[in-house]
């Protein structure tokens, strides 16, 4: 069960945000949701589905996501596994051509100060 930071928390599509991923275990605040708050200096709102290509730019820019940090309950992330990403850091892998597809309904509507709906509806996950 996931426990909610913000009941009234909207994604980007102005509905409920819905969880991300809770295996891995995700979020700022550890509780599936890509919620954010006046802590999250990062801005951890955008749900990524996470590429080969996206986790190895990461790596390249210093976020090593594919390690796993036992210390931390870090399992190390893999292509296909969900992650909330800043989002300063997906549009920065946007730029450069190496942004992962998101799940619109579980990117939080914080992002949208960050990037326009439509590159997000561009970059919809479509299982």
């Amino acid at each position: 069960m996931t426990i909610r930071y913000d009941e009234d928390a909207k994604n980007v599509l102005g509905g409920e945000l819905i969880p991300c991923s809770l295996d891995p275990v995700t979020g700022f605040f550890r509780n599936g949701c890509c919620e954010t708050g006046p802590a999250d200096t990062g801005i951890h709102t955008v749900c990524a589905v996470m590429t080969a290509d996206f986790l190895e730019y990461s790596k390249s820019m210093g976020n090593d996501l594919s390690t796993p940090v036992p210390d931390f309950a870090f399992p190390g992330l893999k292509p296909g596994d969900r992650w909330c990403l800043c989002a300063p850091r997906w549009k920065e892998a946007l730029d450069a051509g190496a942004a992962p597809h998101l799940v619109l309904e579980a990117t939080h509507e914080e992002t949208l100060a960050i990037v326009p709906l439509g590159i997000l509806k561009d970059y919809a996950f479509k299982a």
